[in-house]
């Protein structure tokens, strides 16, 4: 029935039943072996120095009830280049606090004057008992414990005594750890998925490693040792080349080490972040099925004592079933006929948020046959239940990918499998950030006609990374191959292959375009076509964004976004053809009064809107207007995020979107009436460092004015030195909308000659060369010394 063998067997799952591993990476066995090494010596050199100071501080090696204990990695003989010395001073209470003071301090401060990082204590035995019962993590660095020097006994004595009450307490330990992995993982994040992960505190880390050999130690659960110790001193060899690297103790596998670190291991840098994801997510996997057998053992035991009859298998699916809290496949499926039994075996285990017996899940990697191509209704049926199970599907296809049971299913997936993304908002690897956009495509199914298409979109949005070309384009040309093989019709191959296509069209046209422009919503209807496409495209933008960081769906960027799909759909419903108002404005808000607005008029306004405000700003307008309030705002420590500019007569009335909520108007209008006096010399002010700037001009449908993208080192200033230079050229902004990625700003300028005409290319182009010579220019250059 697919029940689980003996205890202590979940080893890593093989490709087809060979025994080839799924993920391959040809570590240097002579550089691990030499890592290792080092790690002794290390502990071995800091054991000969704390035998000398013990000696010179005592008079004998073996002073009786007193003994140096190294507890942690350093007790396990794991020095890495930079790790601390984790130290007790143990002694028997009968020993006088006089003489214990002597001989710590006699060997502290020789440490500390030969600045060893230290972390060191103070304890008799009786304390370290008491602290070991208190804090499950004082007794599992005491399970690690080992004498340095003076009274050996002391040390066993005091183990064996801990190890006792560990297994004693072990339920109640295994729930305190338990609530704490979990914490820290939802703090820290997994090795195998997070942009950059922690080598020791992520999910799948170091401290998972040395929590299995904890829970080895409480004899109510087994697993493969060697296996286990294998996976960590593969993390314990690259801790000390990032160690190495860096020059200092860091667990964070920071990209811009991994080069570095990929050539002390004569890998290639993708291959080297790949091999260590791989890593973490087998420690991952190790620590998963070790905490469900532990959860098995527990039950197992609850039942013997209140008298249970046995099992029995609970029916979900033709040969799938629920035994034992587990999802089986039953004795009688056969997987060689019948390969969709994967599907409904995986997609039970998701819905129910159960764990996929292991081996069942081996018997699959063995037995599995092929699926016929394309896919019968019910096959593809079964995988969408699966894509939108929620967080269950993540949990299950990560299993079944480490099984390898994914490229079965999906060969193109070895494209993205623990590949990191190259834009810094990202908080994973591109596969586990297509997960967790289907994550989010189930909680939006309620939102669009076809939830079964949004799950698949959101799964393949960018399966196109990693390969030569624009991944959207790539994407849509592989999603059409793919979704044929899966057996949908051909209508629905093109609508999810054109929302791959345009995944990111909405977001950046929102951020970077003139959302008020008319134009710029026909522009995107002429794309999107259909209502129906709009809210398949709207929604998978927002499970990208979701599925990307907090700061890609920001308030701001959301607020964007939605305006952008309500204008579209104004304009595909045929209803945007008369717009009442000023051209630039937005139509749902009203115009400031004007009446009584002189030359040295100036009047602030300001809202909170999204995470940061709105700005209005009405004066009399005058050439370089809209460059200096761009200045006075910079100056005020506010990111700008767009700007529009409306005029009539001599009045001009300016739109600011900043960061920043809760401005005082007041004070921000006693700021900018001192820049529009000319008290300020915003060149002194807003220089900035030289940059590599891309200046061009933007590819665009039908556009009422030139747009000007400029792409550089975000930083204070950077608005006004563009908006002043397009302005020193005798052009006019018409409205300007910024995005920042990381550190790189991405400004697009709307702008248009002195007659209100888009600019003819050879305008265009020596304006870019303008703006980038401003950019790069010294500040010497740009006050006009």
């Amino acid at each position: 029935m697919g029940r689980a063998g003996r205890v202590g067997r979940p080893g890593a799952y093989r490709r087809d039943g060979r025994g080839r591993p799924l993920t391959e990476v040809p570590w240097s066995s002579d550089l691990s072996t030499q890592l290792a090494q080092q790690r002794r010596d290390r502990s071995d050199e800091a054991d000969r120095l704390l035998r000398q100071l013990f000696m010179e501080t005592t008079g004998s090696s073996e002073s009786g009830g007193l003994a140096l204990v190294a507890i942690g990695g350093y007790g396990r003989r794991e020095l890495s280049p930079f790790s601390d010395l984790d130290v007790v001073l143990l002694h028997d209470p009968a020993v006088s606090p006089v003489r214990v003071e002597e001989v710590a301090n006699g060997i502290w401060y020789p440490l500390w004057e030969r600045r060893v990082a230290l972390d060191h204590a103070v304890r008799s035995t009786p304390q370290m008992r008491a602290r070991a019962d208190d804090d499950y993590r004082a007794a599992m660095g005491m399970l690690d414990a080992r004498s340095v020097a003076g009274d050996e006994d002391l040390v066993t004595a005091l183990r064996a005594d801990v190890l006792r009450a560990w297994r004693r307490r072990a339920r109640e330990r295994v729930a305190e750890v338990r609530a704490a992995r979990a914490a820290r993982i939802g703090r820290a994040g997994w090795l195998a998925h997070d942009a950059m992960p922690d080598l020791k505190e992520s999910g799948g880390g170091l401290r998972d490693s040395v929590t299995l050999r904890a829970l080895l130690a409480t004899w109510l659960v087994d697993l493969p040792r060697k296996d286990a110790e294998r996976l960590r001193a593969r993390l314990l060899d690259v801790r000390d080349t990032v160690h190495e690297a860096a020059g200092r103790r860091t667990d964070k596998l920071i990209p811009e080490l991994v080069p570095e670190l990929a050539e002390r291991w004569s890998l290639a840098p993708t291959d080297f972040d790949v091999g260590v994801r791989d890593v973490g997510r087998r420690i991952a996997h190790l620590a998963a099925v070790t905490w469900h057998r532990l959860d098995e053992s527990l039950e197992r035991d609850r039942h013997r004592r209140v008298g249970r009859r046995g099992p029995r298998i609970e029916t979900e699916a033709p040969g799938v079933g629920v035994l034992d809290r587990e999802v089986v496949i039953t004795r009688d499926a056969d997987p060689r006929t019948d390969p969709e039994v994967m599907l409904r075996f995986a997609a039970t285990a998701a819905r129910r948020r159960l764990p996929m017996n292991a081996a069942a899940v081996q018997r699959l990697v063995q037995d599995l046959g092929e699926l016929p191509e394309p896919w019968p209704e019910t096959t593809r049926r079964w995988f969408v239940e699966l894509l939108s199970a929620g967080r269950g599907a993540v949990e299950v296809w990560e299993e079944l990918d480490l099984a390898g049971l994914i490229d079965r299913l999906l060969p193109e997936w070895s494209g993205i499998r623990l590949r990191g993304s190259s834009s810094p908002v990202h908080r994973f690897t591109i596969d586990r950030h297509s997960l967790e956009a289907c994550v989010q495509a189930d909680a939006l199914s309620r939102d669009v006609a076809r939830p079964d298409l949004l799950a698949v979109a959101a799964l393949l949005h960018d399966i196109g990374k990693g390969r030569r070309g624009d991944h959207s384009e790539v994407g849509a040309v592989l999603v059409r191959n793919i979704l044929r093989r899966w057996g949908f019709p051909d209508d629905e191959v093109d609508v999810v292959s054109r929302l791959v296509r345009w995944h990111l069209l909405l977001p950046t046209v929102a951020t970077g375009r003139d959302i008020e422009d008319p134009l710029t919503a026909a522009n995107v209807a002429e794309i999107v076509r259909s209502s129906s496409f709009l809210d398949l495209l709207a929604a998978l933008t927002a499970c990208d964004a979701m599925a990307t960081s907090d700061q890609a769906w920001s308030g701001w960027r959301r607020g964007l976004v939605l305006g952008l799909v309500e204008k579209v759909r104004s304009v595909l419903a045929g209803t945007d053809d008369e717009r009442p108002g000023y051209e630039g404005w937005p139509p749902d808000r009203p115009m400031p009064e004007l009446s009584g607005v002189t030359e040295q008029t100036v009047r602030v306004a300001t809202e909170n809107h999204h995470d940061g405000s709105l700005v209005t700003i009405v004066s009399g307008d005058r050439p370089g207007l809209l460059a200096d309030l761009a200045g006075a705002l910079s100056t005020a420590g506010l990111s700008i995020r767009s700007a529009r500019i409306v005029t009539e007569a001599n009045v001009a009335v300016t739109l600011w979107e900043v960061s920043r909520p809760d401005l005082d108007a007041q004070v921000l209008q006693q700021r900018v009436r001192r820049v529009l006096d000319g008290a300020v010399d915003l060149a002194a002010r807003l220089t900035a460092v030289e940059d590599h700037p891309r200046v061009g001009v933007l590819d665009a449908m039908e556009q009422t004015a030139t747009l000007i993208e400029v792409r550089a080192l975000d930083r204070r200033g950077l608005m006004w030195t563009v908006a002043r230079t397009i302005t020193d050229a005798g052009h006019l902004i018409r409205s300007a909308h910024t995005s920042t990625y990381g550190d790189e700003a991405r400004d697009v300028f709307y702008v248009v000659d002195a007659d209100g005409a888009p600019l003819a290319p050879a305008t265009a182009s020596g304006l870019c060369d303008a703006i980038t010579a401003a950019l790069t220019a010294g500040p010497s250059a740009r006050r006009g010394d």
